[in-house]
Formats: C-alpha cells, structure tokens, sequence
C-alpha cells in the first residue's frame, strides 16, 4: 500500500489524523512541540511539522474514503498524479522527529532571495537564487550559469 499526502482545512491536521484512523485508514501526522507565548504565560504545544498535510496509507481503490472525513480537502498532486510519499521517507520523518539529538525542527517555503542547491533535473548540483515565487512557478537564477530558470509545478 502506498502512502499519500492528504491537504486539509487549515488548523484541522490533528483532528483529520484521529478522524481517518477511528474509521480504519492508517494515517500519520507529524507534530513537534513548541512554546508558544501569550501575554501572561508559555505554554508547550504540539504543532504539525506541515501545515495542512497528513499522511495517509491505503490502497488505490481506496483512496476516496478519505473524503467521508470531515476537514479533508484534497490530495496532493505531482506532475499531474497522486503524489506517493516512499516508506523510507516516513521513517525518516519518524526517525528524526524521535532522535533526542534535534532539539527544534521547522518547515519553511523558499523566499524571494534564498540561495538554494538543485538536487535533480538537467540542471543538478547547480546553486541557484530564488527570484520569484507565484501560484503556478518559481524563477530562479542560476549565476554559474548566466541564466534565468523557470519551474513550472501544479
């Protein structure tokens, strides 16, 4: 069975998490605890490491039964298909949120400006800027090259 990336309604991770697996569909939310900061105390609270995502485990033809889960939205796409997220990439979630080396983890979108290292395509191992960011692509600028590179993604 392949894992899949399921998007839900903002500040609902945990809830869908809890959801899907009373109804029997193995799933998987990753959370980190921060400290949180109001105005008269701190508190410690556990977080999803990504925002709006949950993993979930099953079957193809079982895919749709995520959506009599209220709070899921959609799956995740990649190049036009169900984004597959690999055993191994799992544990390797699991494994590093459960090492006691890791003291803080975060999860960030590139920005305008950041320096960043392609690890696939045509254009590997090749450091680039970000340049631009919008709904549809990033462009980035590639100065080893002399070049200016647009990423479309869906």
């Amino acid at each position: 069975m392949n894992w899949y990336v399921v998007y839900t309604k903002p500040k609902w991770e945990k809830k869908v998490a809890d959801q899907l697996n009373k109804i029997g569909i193995t799933s998987y939310c990753p959370l980190i605890t921060q400290i949180r900061q109001w105005s008269d105390r701190k508190k410690k609270v556990e977080v999803p490491l990504f925002n709006s995502y949950v993993f979930v485990q099953l079957g193809d033809l079982d895919r749709n039964l995520v959506f009599q889960t209220p709070g899921v939205i959609r799956y995740l796409f990649w190049l036009g298909k169900p984004a597959i997220v690999r055993d191994e990439e799992i544990n390797v979630i699991k494994n590093s949120l459960n090492s006691p080396t890791i003291s803080e983890v975060s999860v960030a979108p590139f920005k305008i400006g950041d320096k960043i290292k392609l690890d696939s395509g045509a254009f590997s191992n090749q450091d680039a800027i970000v340049q631009e960011i919008s709904n549809t692509h990033y462009i980035l600028v590639l100065e080893s090259l002399g070049c200016v590179l647009k990423i479309k993604y869906k």
